[in-house]
């Protein structure tokens, strides 16, 4: 396992030290009660009043963990072991966006309220970029998917600016906004199936991602503390977004089973 990818040793040491602070959390919380370390842990939050260590709880902070476990090995495990691809430009600058925004939802999680309008704009900005850039390597004729994307974060970028400076924004908006960020990652996602340098597994992860929200919404419904299961069960959605963008950049270092022109062809 350590010798198919490029910075297993580093990703598998950061995933084992991350589940060795996760297992302790987990025992001073089942022993003493307390939620403080598991949340920061999981959540990167403190405890808030009114929540208390019972086994619901435990076992969401817990699932969150995981995903947060999983997430960094796939993330800093790097692409396959090998000689590297050629790259043009495009190709190059993208698998650089994809990784600068994939830190930036990380990011998400870990800045006070205080600033966490200004690493949404960063995030939604590096998402643009994304966009751009991902419309040139796939190539053909995608102006739809390249709309849509445009629309959907450079809106969202538009937003966050906004509330920087306590502007409104208008009625519907990010429900707009929101549909086209969906439209757009439905398309990059049939695209990316359609060609060879992305694997099954990255596309599959993809597919999750999209459709984990309404899942994890459902699920957190029997939950007495559905605010407390939401927070947790989100992580599986960010988590699921990030593999799926850091995966994505990964791939593009794997050398073309097929001549470009096909894969376009294809595409």
């Amino acid at each position: 396992m350590l010798s198919r990818h490029r910075s297993a040793l580093p990703a598998l040491l950061l995933t084992g030290l991350y589940g060795a602070a996760l297992t302790l959390a987990v025992v001073i919380a089942l022993i003493s009660g307390d939620l403080g370390p598991l949340r920061w842990l999981t959540l990167f939050a403190a405890v808030s009043e009114g929540i208390a260590a019972t086994g619901q709880n435990v076992l969401l902070l817990v699932l969150a963990g995981l995903f947060w476990a999983w997430g960094i090995w796939q993330v800093l495990r790097g692409p396959l072991a090998g000689p590297p691809a050629q790259q043009d430009r495009n190709t190059l600058r993208l698998r650089v966006a994809l990784y600068v925004a994939t830190a930036t939802a990380w990011l998400l999680h870990l800045v006070p309220p205080g600033i966490w309008a200004v690493a949404s704009v960063l995030d939604t900005g590096a998402m643009w970029v994304v966009v751009l850039l991902f419309m040139r390597v796939l190539g053909g004729d995608r102006e739809y998917a390249r709309g849509a994307g445009v629309l959907g974060y450079g809106g969202f970028t538009v937003f966050g600016v906004l509330d920087l400076v306590d502007w409104s924004v208008p009625d519907g908006a990010e429900l707009v906004c929101g549909l086209a960020i969906l439209v757009w990652t439905v398309l990059v996602l049939r695209a990316q199936a359609c060609d060879d340098r992305w694997g099954t597994a990255t596309v599959a992860y993809g597919i999750a991602a999209l459709v984990a929200p309404i899942f994890l919404i459902l699920a957190a419904l029997p939950f007495p503390d559905q605010e407390s299961a939401v927070e947790a069960l989100g992580v599986v959605s960010s988590v699921l977004i990030m593999i799926w963008l850091a995966r994505s950049a990964h791939d593009l270092a794997v050398p073309r089973l097929k001549p470009a022109a096909e894969a376009t062809l294809e595409a």
